[in-house]
């Protein structure tokens, strides 16, 4: 898994709205779009890129189909990983049942993780 690069995504996405509008809305063409046009940019400017990075196909799959378990389990950061889908879901999970109910529903999907050991961070 190229974590940085995923990492890298979650942490881009959750800080901007419109990407993360864009994300909500239509994640197949977001991910391909940031993928190619977003993702390389380095120090966050138009002159510099880099080449090296690259979704692997099950890492692209699991951000289009935003499953925060398959990309948990792949060594996404964990705190990045719930900010972002807290922002895409915390809201139509409170309007229907209730506050926090998308951390307990995050929570609930990874209960099987209480007995291993976390996927490492590192990067």
């Amino acid at each position: 898994m190229s974590k940085y690069y995923v990492n890298k995504f979650l942490f881009t996405v959750d800080r901007d709205p419109q990407l993360l509008k864009r994300y909500i809305e239509d994640p197949r063409n977001l991910v391909a779009n940031w993928e190619q046009s977003i993702g390389p940019k380095l120090l966050g400017n138009e002159v510099e890129a880099t080449v090296v990075h690259a979704l692997t196909k099950a890492e692209r799959q699991a951000l289009v189909d935003h499953d925060f378990v398959a990309l948990f389990e792949m060594g996404a950061h964990f705190f990045l990983n719930l900010t972002l889908f807290v922002g895409i879901y915390d809201e139509p999970y409170m309007t229907r049942y209730g506050p926090l109910s998308f951390h307990r529903e995050f929570a609930s999907k990874l209960q099987h993780w209480r007995s291993l050991d976390y996927p490492s961070i590192t990067t």
